[in-house]
């Protein structure tokens, strides 16, 4: 079993093994003609269930052939341009290799001992995306497995950060507030059509969904600032405390970004944290033409960002960074046998000093080699491409009599759903909207997304792809509307 073991002895077997693993990936990329096999759940299933795993095949070629049947062939290939479902990018090449050699060095980023030249090639990238960003001098961050955890460690940051203000503010009127006492009454504010991390973050650090207010949007799904000051005062007078304003810079339904200069004004004059959430919309940080969509993130006290969705990295790869490096302190804990005080003292730079994860993926390097290979500005202009499909779909739905879309993009999201002639009923409609995705996706032919919108059902296309054409777009609404329609004229036929 040692000959499994990846060394010095073995550097042959696993070049052989890994070249046959890419040979089989990329002949099916090469041969792959849509985004799905459209099998189903009831057909995969037992397939995988009749694997004996304490029989192993032993020979790695026949477990590529095994893979085939269970995972290759039937995977949804996000490369594909009529892939139009979720936040998930097409990959650039120099991540992909980058992912290859940090899976095979494996160096741990939470100490300097285990990832020596890696802790060091991760703080030089949160610095360089902390200056894109405009956080100033003594800004740091950290790699996290996605956005959902950066805006937990965000939250994590400004809980305690808040606690720490308000604390010492009420003893110096005279009055001890104990922390239990203090968190029932923070509060935090995002619009309605912010991440739902924001309120699972809010359970998770003890504060309860309740401690979420939800500010409406306007048409065209911002977070409406002038709602945001009232609320904000309305907190003040119950004897509540602001604890955060998190703003969305490209949010999961819209792709919209909130008006960033006015929740920084709002939020700095309540003393309350500013998080922007930029999973989405930080591929405008590289953008050659509209980096000025992201006005007034540079008064944030946090941001994340997600470099595998508009950075068009393998998952995963997201950051997380702060204005003042010394908030970081509230995730810091010192274990004796990992990272002990006198560390910090010698300047040991220790990544888990600043980290809610212990041992981490380098997937710093992923980014490193995109940039390095590609600079900022190939990035950028990849991102700018979809954002220009965005606006040409828009046209393109919005000529559409058979569609009717929500409001125009700001980043590369269309919502719109199937509207028939005459007097059909609303249910009826909502369900022929959800019957077309479910029916497109079990064809194969395309992926696409749903959601609500006013409490009706919609659909969605989150173009991340460069390779996706209008002559795409046109083709998948031609397919929605012919499932859409097939599906009321068998409703109504049974109906009559």
């Amino acid at each position: 079993m040692r000959s499994h073991l990846l060394n010095e002895t073995t550097a042959d077997l696993y070049r052989r093994s890994v070249t046959e693993g890419v040979e089989r990936v990329a002949a099916k990329l090469a041969g792959t003609r849509r985004p799905h096999t459209g099998i189903s759940v009831d057909e995969l299933a037992p397939v995988i269930n009749r694997i004996d795993l304490d029989k192993p095949l032993e020979d790695p070629a026949a477990v590529l052939d095994e893979l085939e049947d269970v995972y290759l062939r039937d995977a949804v290939y996000f490369h594909h341009p009529r892939y139009l479902g979720h936040l998930n990018c097409p990959v650039v090449i120099p991540a992909v290799l980058g992912e290859a050699v940090l899976s095979a060095v494996n160096s741990s980023l939470d100490t300097w001992d285990q990832s020596i030249g890696g802790t060091l090639i991760e703080r030089r990238l949160i610095d360089w995306a902390a200056q894109r960003i405009g956080l100033g001098p003594a800004a740091d961050g950290i790699f996290t497995s996605g956005g959902s955890q950066s805006n937990f460690h965000a939250l994590l940051l400004a809980r305690d950060e808040a606690c720490r203000i308000v604390m010492k503010r009420e003893m110096e009127r005279g009055r001890e507030l104990t922390k239990a006492e203090l968190l029932p009454k923070l509060r935090i504010f995002t619009s309605e059509a912010s991440h739902f991390s924001v309120k699972k973050s809010a359970a998770m650090l003890g504060l309860g969904y309740e401690a979420v207010i939800a500010v409406p949007v306007d048409r065209n799904r911002r977070m409406d600032t002038s709602v945001l000051a009232l609320e904000l005062e309305a907190c003040a007078a119950e004897g509540l405390f602001p604890m955060a304003v998190v703003a969305t810079a490209g949010t999961t339904d819209f792709g919209s970004i909130d008006p960033l200069p006015e929740i920084a004004q709002l939020a700095a004059e309540h003393s309350a944290w500013m998080h922007v959430d930029a999973a989405y919309g930080c591929g405008l940080l590289v953008s050659p033409t509209r980096r000025h969509l992201l006005d007034g993130i540079e008064h944030a006290d946090s941001v994340t960002v997600d470099y595998h969705k508009s950075f068009f990295q393998p998952v995963s790869s997201s950051a997380v960074l702060v204005r003042d490096r010394d908030t970081m302190k509230h995730a810091t804990y010192h274990a004796d046998y990992l990272n002990p005080r006198r560390m910090a003292e010698e300047l040991i730079p220790n990544q888990v000093d600043k980290s809610i994860q212990t041992t981490r993926r380098f997937d710093a390097l992923k980014l490193w080699m995109t940039l390095r290979v590609m600079g900022a500005d190939g990035v950028g202009s990849l991102f700018d491409e979809v954002v220009d499909l965005a606006a040409a779909g828009y046209e393109v739905i919005a000529a559409d009599p058979r569609f009717e879309v929500v409001v125009r993009p700001q980043i590369s999201t269309l919502v719109f759903r199937y509207v028939p002639g005459g007097d059909i009923r609303p249910d009826l409609v909502d369900e022929a909207n959800l019957h077309a995705r479910k029916a497109l996706f079990a064809s194969g032919e395309a992926v696409v997304a749903g959601t609500k919108v006013d409490g009706n059902q919609y659909l969605k296309f989150t173009l991340l792809n460069p390779q996706t054409t209008a002559a795409d777009i046109t083709a998948v609404l031609d397919l929605l509307a012919t499932h859409a329609a097939q599906f009321l004229g068998d409703s109504l036929a049974v109906h009559r």
